[in-house]
């Protein structure tokens, strides 16, 4: 199950055709708002996978989801992607210093929560398949400063967090591997309309010794992390950022001063 294709800017667009390349039967969801602006539709024609609709913010909606999930799967589900962000305090210029708190709490609950709740669903209604796998997105603005990006980073760090806590309890249950993914910058629609985007775009891609990881070989590494060759690795913030996170300088950010 992939969560938050909208278009195919999206990386989890590209996780769904990648998984489906690789063999995979899948079920693509969103929230209804997000149905109507984005172009889901399209992808479940052209993959061949059902659309069903869910706002991850109603434990209501996810529990329906996961039981329509499994009906059209054949029975438990795998794999699942967490691809979900939105911060009305950065689609409103609103700077970290002025946050309004009833738009940060639910940029939280919809960032971060969401996974929590998500997995709390799938653990109660035992919807995942022995040995599954469970990602969410992130970005290292959990662990470093990144003033623009808001507080979308106090929402990645929530989110690493419920990747560690939950993993145990998912890893000792049903040994099912829970892992974030810290991406490079990427030209989705939620990443650029973060401020000054495109200037730490292009300082990222100048700072890593291989460039900015692409939406596409983001996708390939979620494959690899669905699959069985990855069957030991749980609890983790898997860095996929070009080699940027390891960083101190770089002589070619240097030479543009």
């Amino acid at each position: 199950m992939i969560f938050g294709a909208l278009d195919e800017s999206s990386i989890a667009w590209h996780v769904a055709t990648q998984c489906v390349a690789e063999g995979a039967t899948i079920t693509l969801t969103n929230a209804p708002v997000a149905m109507r602006f984005g172009t889901i539709q399209k992808l479940g024609e052209a993959l061949n996978a059902e659309v069903i609709s869910a706002d991850a913010t109603s434990t209501e909606d996810l529990t329906s989801l996961f039981e329509k999930s499994k009906e059209v799967l054949g029975g438990p589900i795998d794999f699942v992607l967490h691809s979900i962000g939105m911060s009305l305090n950065v689609r409103k210029g609103k700077t970290y210093t002025e946050l309004n708190h009833d738009w940060m709490h639910k940029t939280l609950d919809i960032s971060a929560m969401s996974f929590h709740r998500m997995m709390q669903v799938l653990y109660n209604t035992d919807a995942m398949a022995d040995g599954g796998s469970i990602l969410s997105l992130s970005y290292i603005a959990a662990q470093r400063v990144f003033p623009d990006y808001n507080e979308m980073a106090d929402a990645k760090a929530l989110l690493e967090s419920f990747a560690r806590s939950f993993g145990y309890h998912f890893g000792v249950k049903k040994g099912v591997r829970v892992n974030t993914i810290s991406q490079s910058p990427t030209r989705t629609t939620a990443g650029s309309g973060v401020k000054g985007f495109d200037d730490f775009f292009s300082y990222a891609d100048n700072m890593s010794p291989l460039g900015n990881a692409s939406a596409e070989d983001c996708a390939k590494y979620c494959a690899v992390m669905f699959s069985d060759y990855t069957k030991a690795v749980t609890m983790q913030n898997l860095y996929h950022d070009g080699g940027f996170s390891s960083m101190g300088v770089n002589p070619a950010v240097l030479s543009q001063e």
